[in-house]
C-alpha cells in the first residue's frame, strides 16, 4: 500500500493508534530506517536519496515538502560548503515585510531601551496607585511585546531562510550563552543580542563570539556584572564564564581562578545615559581607560587594578585589554576545544558521540584556533555523524519548525504565534530558560509521556493545516480539537503524503509506523500519524 492511499479497514479506537505510536516514539531504538554508511564512507558524492533527505534533517531546520529537491547540481557538498560559508541571506518578501515593521527593527537599541526606560520611570511616577498600576501594566505589555518581536524574528527566518545552517546555530549558540527574557529588563535587550552579538558569529570564531557576549548588555544584566565592582566583588558572570561557555565544570580550574575573572570583569557594564552625556567621574589617570560603545562601558573607576593571576599565570594588560587577554586565555584552552565540541556533537549527532569522534573535533578545535565552521565541516565529513542521520531525536524547537516547513514549505505565515504558542506548551520557548545552563540537548528531557501527548495535539493541528490562527486559550483547547476532529475541516490539510520528502522516505519506515498510516481515513488523519510517528520525531 503507497503513502497516497487512505483505505476503508474494519474500525480501530484512534486513541488504540496513537497510543501505540506514542509507545513507539518514547520506546524507539536508535538506528531507524538503513544501515549505517560504511565506516570509510567519508565523501558525500555516493550519498542515496534518503541520505540526502536525512542529512537536510540535520543541517536544516527541517525539509519541505520537496525533500531533496532543493540541493544544487554540484551535490551535496557544495550545498554544505554554502551552508557553512553563507552569503547574506534574503528572505521571501512577504517574511522581510513582518521583520522590518518590528520596532527592534526600526529602533536602534540605545534609543530603544532609553525610551523604555522612560516609560518605566515615568510610569513608577504616576500620582495615584491605579495611574501607577495601569502605566506599569502598559510598560510590561511593552516590554514583552519587544522579546514577542524578537521571537516572531527568529522563527521567520528559520522557517525561510536559505541559509538555513547559520539559523540552527545561532539556535546552539542562543543556548549556550543562554540569557532569560523575563528578568529585569531582559526583554528589550535580548532581541539584538541575538542579533549583534550571536548571529554574526554563528559560523565564525569561538574567540569573536564570546568576546561579543562578554560585551553585550543582555549577558552583563543578566548574570549580574553590570554590578560587578572593585570592593563590591560579584562572581555570578566569572563562574558561568568558565563553567558554561568555556572550560566546562570538570575543566581543570579552581575557586581562586572564578575570584580572579570576576576581579578582571569589575568595570565591565552597561550604561543607560545618552551617549552624548560626558562620562563619569573619574581620576585623569584612569580617563584613558574608559570605554563606551552603545550600552555597554568599561568604567576604569570600578575596575580592580591589583595584578592578578588565571590558570596559573599571571596577566600583564590592564584595563579591557585585560578582559581580552583573560578571554584568549579561556578561549584556548584545551578544556575549551573538548567541551565546546562536545556540546557541538551532542547537539548535531546524539546523546553518545563516539570518543573518537570527540577527540578529532577537539583538535580540530584547537588547530584552526577555534573555527565553527571549519570544526561542523569535520564533523559533517565524519562516518559517524552520517551514521546518526535519521536517529536523533527533535526537542521541541527542532519538532514545531520541522513540521511547519514540512507542512507550508516557502509559503510564508501571516503569524508565527501558533508557533511560538507550541513552544510554549511544549515547555521550550524561545529566551525562556530561567537558569543560565540553557535547554538540554538530550532526548532523555523531551520523551516524556506529558510532552508527546502534547505534540500529538500539535501534529493535529499542523496536520489539519493550522499556523497562522492564533493558538486557543487552555479553557478553550480540548473543545476545540474535539470539535476538529467532528467538524468539517476549515482550512485544508498540507499533501504530506503526497510529498517529495515522504515518499523518498517511505521505504524505511518500520511496520508499525506502515499500519498505523494504513488505518487513516483522511488527510487530515495521515497527516496527524506521520507528524506523530517515530521516524518524524527523530531527524
Amino acid at each position: 500500500m503507497n503513502a497516497l492511499s487512505f483505505p476503508h479497514p474494519a474500525p480501530v479506537h484512534r486513541r488504540t493508534v496513537l497510543a501505540g505510536l506514542l509507545g513507539a516514539v518514547a520506546t524507539a531504538p536508535m538506528g531507524l530506517g538503513r544501515a549505517a554508511a560504511p565506516a570509510g564512507a567519508t565523501g558525500w558524492s555516493s550519498a542515496d536519496e534518503v541520505t540526502q533527505a536525512r542529512l537536510l534533517d540535520r543541517v536544516t531546520w527541517g525539509n519541505t515538502a520537496q525533500g531533496t529537491q532543493p540541493l544544487p547540481q554540484q551535490g551535496v557538498a557544495a550545498y554544505l560548503a554554502a551552508q557553512l560559508r553563507p552569503p547574506p541571506a534574503t528572505l521571501p518578501r512577504a517574511a522581510q515585510a513582518q521583520i522590518d515593521a518590528m520596532a527592534i527593527t526600526r529602533e536602534p537599541l540605545p534609543e530603544l531601551a532609553a525610551r523604555m526606560e522612560a516609560q518605566h520611570q515615568t510610569a513608577k511616577a504616576q500620582p495615584t496607585e491605579d495611574g501607577r498600576k495601569a502605566a506599569l501594566k502598559a510598560w510590561q505589555q511593552d516590554m514583552r511585546a519587544l522579546q514577542q518581536e524578537a521571537a516572531e524574528r527568529f522563527v521567520l527566518r528559520a522557517l525561510y531562510s536559505p541559509t538555513q545552517l547559520r539559523e540552527k546555530m545561532t539556535w546552539f549558540w542562543m543556548n549556550h550563552f543562554s540569557v532569560f527574557g523575563g528578568k529585569g529588563n531582559l526583554r528589550v535587550l535580548v532581541g539584538d543580542y541575538e542579533e549583534r552579538a550571536i548571529r554574526p558569529h554563528a559560523l565564525g570564531r569561538f574567540r569573536d563570539l564570546l568576546g561579543a557576549t562578554v560585551r553585550h548588555p543582555a549577558m552583563l544584566h543578566y548574570l549580574d556584572n553590570a554590578r560587578n565592582a572593585a570592593g563590591r566583588i560579584n562572581e555570578n558572570y566569572a563562574r558561568e564564564l568558565m563553567e558554561l561557555h568555556t572550560l566546562g565544570v570538570d575543566g581543570g580550574y579552581s575557586q581562586q581562578d572564578v575570584q580572579e575573572l570576576a576581579r578582571v570583569l569589575t568595570g565591565v557594564g552597561v550604561s543607560l545615559r545618552p551617549p552624548e552625556d560626558e562620562p563619569p567621574k573619574m581620576k585623569p589617570a584612569l580617563r584613558r581607560h574608559y570605554v563606551r560603545d552603545g550600552l555597554f562601558e568599561f568604567n576604569p573607576q570600578r575596575h580592580d587594578w591589583e595584578s592578578k593571576t588565571l590558570l596559573g599565570q599571571p596577566l600583564r594588560a590592564e584595563g579591557l585589554a585585560e578582559v581580552d587577554e583573560a578571554l584568549d586565555r579561556l578561549a584556548r584552552a584545551p578544556a575549551t576545544a573538548r567541551f565546546i565540541t562536545r556540546k557541538l556533537a551532542l547537539f548535531l549527532v546524539g546523546d553518545k558521540p563516539p570518543p573518537a569522534l570527540l577527540q578529532m573535533l577537539a583538535r580540530t578545535f584547537e588547530r584552526t584556533d577555534g573555527d565553527i565552521a571549519a570544526v561542523l565541516e569535520a564533523l559533517f565529513n565524519a562516518p559517524d555523524f552520517r551514521a546518526s542521520l535519521g536517529q536523533r531525536f527533535r526537542d521541541p524547537v527542532h519538532y514545531v519548525l520541522a513540521s511547519l516547513r514540512l507542512a507550508h514549505g516557502d509559503a510564508v505565515l501571516p503569524s508565527t504565534e501558533p508557533a511560538l504558542g507550541w513552544l510554549q506548551r511544549l515547555a521550550e520557548p524561545l529566551y525562556g530558560r530561567a537558569t543560565p545552563d540553557g535547554y538540554p540537548l538530550d532526548a532523555a528531557a523531551w520523551a516524556g509521556s506529558g510532552q508527546m501527548s502534547t505534540r500529538f495535539e500539535i501534529a493535529r493541528a499542523i496536520g489539519a493545516g493550522a499556523g497562522a490562527a492564533t493558538p486557543p486559550l487552555p479553557a478553550q483547547r480540548d473543545k476545540e480539537m474535539k470539535m476538529a476532529e467532528s467538524a468539517p475541516a476549515q482550512r485544508t490539510p498540507p499533501a504530506l503524503a503526497e510529498s517529495a520528502y515522504v515518499r523518498t522516505l517511505q521505504p524505511t519506515w518500520s511496520a508499525a509506523t506502515r499500519n498505523a498510516l494504513a488505518q487513516a481515513t483522511s488527510a487530515r488523519e495521515w497527516n496527524l500519524l506521520f507528524l506523530a510517528s517515530p521516524e518524524f520525531m527523530h531527524g
